[in-house]
């Protein structure tokens, strides 16, 4: 049975490839595993299904609200993904998904917690102490249905106008099991094919799409119901199940809470002389 995922760490986990296809290692950040894979041949990409590129993992506890744990993951997420960013330069963050659907909601709601400040500069910066940030520019593009246009085709306009260093790009993500859910952040520099995790591909955001480096970022909120009957039971479901994804009671929680930590990571990575707990409050009261 083929089991969806998005996640480079379990596409990765049923195959035995030698390290001249993928090379994969882990280490113990406190109560936070992170796993990093990289693909690099053809024969890796066929075999896990995902583009050769740099894939990295966190494995969380469950999350809470409590305020040090959630800064302590973002320094260390944040720092991994700013070894994906370039050292200089704007830096566009795009939240993907349907913020009126709460398991697609994650991509809008981690963006309206990224502060934005690209316009923040001159002679205000000077007076208020803030010429160190780093240029951000922050957009929600919603979805086709909603808009008429594909995200690809919005995003490339705003990089037209602003040229952007580089471009990260938030998504709801799908995952094998259910105890992923909500507790597995994924940065990956191949980019992302918004709507992948449900089976519903568009036109996919990356270098190829957008000229310049494209990391992608997101949390599984759902899991396929064939895979979680296989997960649940060990038998397979039936030939012709309809498809269907599952999400738990709990997703509005959830979504709030890893929004919540992929938007510090941002901060930590962007602004890191910054408390990334205090720009993220900032962010979501203007």
């Amino acid at each position: 049975m083929n089991f969806r995922t998005d996640l480079a760490v379990e596409a990765a986990e049923p195959h035995r490839l030698t390290a001249d296809d993928v090379e994969q290692d882990s280490r113990q950040e406190g109560d936070m595993t992170l796993t990093r894979i990289r693909i690099l041949s053809d024969k890796g990409e066929a075999s896990i299904g995902k583009p050769r590129g740099r894939y990295i993992t966190a494995a969380l506890p469950r999350l809470t609200d409590e305020e040090r744990h959630l800064t302590d993951y973002a320094r260390s997420i944040g720092r991994e993904l700013a070894a994906l960013l370039p050292p200089e330069g704007t830096v566009l963050v795009v939240g993907l998904g349907n913020r009126t659907v709460t398991p697609d909601a994650l991509g809008p709601t981690t963006a309206d917690m990224v502060l934005a400040t690209r316009h923040i500069r001159g002679e205000f910066a000077r007076t208020a102490g803030l010429t160190d940030l780093r240029p951000t520019a922050v957009v929600a593009p919603g979805v086709l249905g909603q808009t008429g246009t594909e995200s690809s085709e919005l995003v490339r306009g705003v990089c037209r106008e602003i040229h952007p260093g580089a471009v990260i790009v938030i998504d709801a993500l799908a995952a094998r099991s259910v105890a992923r859910l909500g507790r597995t952040v994924q940065l990956c520099d191949t980019g992302i094919a918004p709507g992948s995790g449900v089976g519903n591909d568009r036109r996919p955001l990356n270098r190829e799409v957008l000229g310049v480096p494209v990391i992608g970022m997101g949390v599984p909120t759902v899991v396929d119901a064939a895979t979680l009957v296989e997960e649940m039971t060990g038998t397979e479901a039936a030939p012709d199940s309809p498809p269907m994804m599952v999400t738990p009671r709990e997703i509005d929680v959830m979504i709030g809470r890893a929004a919540r930590l992929l938007a510090m990571s941002i901060h930590a990575a962007l602004q890191p002389e910054y408390s990334p707990m205090e720009l993220t409050e900032v962010a979501r009261g203007i």
